[in-house]
């Protein structure tokens, strides 16, 4: 079996799609996108496609290894979501023409059901006890929501407590029903994280995610040693040689990494067993398609140390589609109070509807993320 042609699709909300098709006529899909910048992924998915046309698609190790070595300058974003596009395809066909799910491949299941949260609140969070209230309806218990707006480097007390009062509002509502995590995606610098995270406390987050940026690693094992808190960080770290260091640092109780972003399932997985080996929990970055859900799932059910699953079923982000608009089977993706049985078909296990995704393609949105300014016109981080 060859290698014959990569096609790229774009979609609402703010998704591409990779479909690798072979001479045996198998198919594999995958999903390589930086949100925002998906035609600069795309231009990089077909670049690296000259690497992977012709040749044999079962060997994915050794093609993954091409893809990232094969280029003298290598890693990041763009070219390790391009990577993750690409290897998550080549799992789909090696599972599609073997008759099983990949994770039959890894080894096969640790677990029946994943437990996956709902994102409630929007960027700049409000109406959260009501949003709770209703997904509460529907079974599920455990959420994930911003935790500021802007935020300034020094800030002042009152934007602390209104960030506080958020979090107060969703647990005097619900006590100890629910469980939520709390993302600071980054819009804290150091001089307030610490802060932040003490007046947090009390109201016992599951965790808190990206207590500060990536670029500020370093702070991660300053802030843990300050707080019972979880920290959590990783959807912007694109390989295990990133991982690796934080590790080694310590502070975060839990990983990140997004399987359409750090180079799909196979850098992955080792990613998730680096973490197992410093006991440090697993809980993938996926606020993307049902491609990218398909593949973090496979990953999650074979990996010891996952224990929560994203997933953008009403996600603010999806405007002009939702998680299941493009997939045939969608009962396989039904959560039972907030979990989800491994997916039964082989390969990733999501049937794509090809035909809908081709009509949305002629005219897809380009979306960007907003661009926030503090009141004195600096840029703020989003």
């Amino acid at each position: 079996m060859k290698i014959t042609r990569l096609t790229t699709y774009h979609a609402a909300p703010r998704w591409l799609f990779l479909k690798v098709e072979t001479d045996a006529g198998i198919t594999g899909w995958g999903e390589p996108v930086v949100e925002g910048r998906a035609r600069t992924v795309e231009a990089a998915v077909h670049e690296l496609g000259e690497y992977v046309v012709g040749k044999d698609p079962s060997r994915i190790n050794d093609l993954w290894q091409t893809l990232y070595r094969g280029g003298f300058y290598r890693g990041g974003p763009v070219l390790m979501s391009a990577i993750a596009g690409i290897d998550q395809a080549l799992w789909d066909i090696k599972g599609k023409a073997l008759g099983v799910p990949v994770y039959q491949l890894l080894g096969g299941l640790v677990r029946e059901r994943m437990k996956t949260y709902r994102w409630v609140g929007g960027d700049r969070p409000a109406d959260l006890v009501e949003q709770i209230r209703g997904y509460r309806g529907l079974g599920f218990d455990t959420f994930k929501f911003n935790g500021t707006e802007e935020m300034k480097l020094l800030d002042s007390p009152r934007a602390v407590d209104q960030a506080v009062a958020r979090v107060a509002a969703v647990r005097e509502a619900f006590g100890d029903s629910v469980d939520f995590g709390v993302d600071f995606h980054g819009r804290v610098g150091a001089p307030m994280a610490k802060a932040l995270l003490r007046e947090l406390e009390p109201f016992r987050p599951l965790f808190v995610e990206e207590p500060v940026l990536p670029e500020q690693a370093e702070y991660y094992p300053r802030l843990a040693a300050s707080t019972p808190i979880p920290l959590a960080a990783g959807e912007r770290m694109y390989s295990r040689f990133e991982f690796k260091r934080v590790l080694e640092t310590g502070g975060l109780a839990i990983l990140q990494p997004d399987l359409s972003h750090a180079g799909g399932i196979t850098e992955c997985l080792k990613i998730a067993a680096m973490a197992e080996a410093y006991d440090v929990a697993l809980a993938p970055h996926c606020p993307l398609g049902p491609v990218a859900l398909a593949a973090c799932l496979q990953l999650d059910f074979v990996a010891h140390n996952a224990v929560l699953q994203e997933q953008s079923i009403g996600i603010h982000y999806n405007q002009g589609a939702d998680l299941l608009d493009y997939v045939l089977n969608k009962d396989d993706f039904r959560c039972d109070n907030g979990h989800i049985r491994a997916l039964p078909g082989p390969g990733l296990g999501v049937e794509v509807d090809e035909e809908r995704l081709r009509h949305a393609h002629a005219n897809p949105p380009d979306w960007r993320n907003p661009v926030w300014r503090h009141a004195d016109s600096s840029i703020a981080e989003w």
